[in-house]
Order: C-alpha cells, then structure tokens, then sequence
C-alpha cells in the first residue's frame, strides 16, 4: 500500500526541488556567462547600480567607488557584448574562479566606434560555505580587456 505525503510535506517538496536546482545553477559555467551578460545588459539600459552590484565585494573589486564607476561610462551610448564559452575554471578552499572570454563593442555618444576582446575573471563562494546566499552566484572578480585596432 502507497502512503500519499501530507499535503503540507507535498507542496515542502515541489517548493523545494525549483530552489534546489537554482542553487546548483547559480554556480554553473551557463551562470558565470550570464553574469556577464547581465553585467552588459544593465550598463546598456542605464542600471550602474545593478552592473556596480555584478562586481564582488559589492562592487569593490570594479577597482572603483561607484560615482567613478558610474561617471566611466558617462560617454558610453550603447555597449554589447558577445560572450565565449566559459574556461579555467579553478576551485580553493570553498572558493571558486572562472574565466570567461568576450568580444566587447561600444558605441560612444559622439558616434565613435570602441571594440575591446579579453576576459573577465568571475568567483563565486561553494553554496552553503556563507550565511549570505548571493555569495554562491558568479560575481566578476576582475577583467582584462584590450582594445581592438
């Protein structure tokens, strides 16, 4: 004989498993290239606050307080970015680092045309490891961008 869950514990399960398996997206190689693509779409509409927050240490690690990170772009009249398969992926105690490589092209207020290619360097905490869930998900760590001839 098959016992039904209570209907509580049933609607537990069918919440959690959709947790679950975000938590395990949030640290995936599909998720750090989002993250740089999210990071791209807020700058292209106007969000500095949510592309400042895509940087860890809740924007710090942009090198930048966020008026000069918000002021860097001020010129800035669209920006995209294609980004490449994530690689190097790299793990530490409870910590870990992926590289992903983009072809970055903006266009400046004044019409001039910028092209930049390199990566940007993405960490995130092992889930669980921080009391502050958002710890778990990519944040870019650091970039290295050259700008294309």
């Amino acid at each position: 004989m098959r016992i039904a869950p209570a209907p509580a514990l049933a609607l537990a399960l069918a919440l959690a498993a959709p947790v679950a398996a975000h938590a395990q997206d949030a640290g995936s190689t599909a998720a750090a290239r989002r993250t740089v693509e999210n990071y791209y779409a807020a700058i292209e509409r106007g969000d500095f606050r949510a592309a400042y927050a895509a940087w860890d240490d809740g924007g710090r690690a942009s090198g930048k307080s966020y008026a000069d990170f918000r002021q860097g772009f001020a010129a800035t009249a669209h920006s995209r970015v294609a980004a490449g398969t994530p690689r190097n992926a790299d793990a530490g105690m409870s910590q870990r680092w992926i590289e992903v490589p983009v072809d970055v092209r903006a266009t400046l207020k004044n019409g001039r045309r910028q092209h930049f290619r390199g990566s940007y360097t993405l960490h995130r905490v092992v889930a669980g490891v921080s009391d502050n869930p958002a710890d778990s998900s990519w944040h870019l760590s650091k970039a290295k961008l050259v700008a294309v001839r």
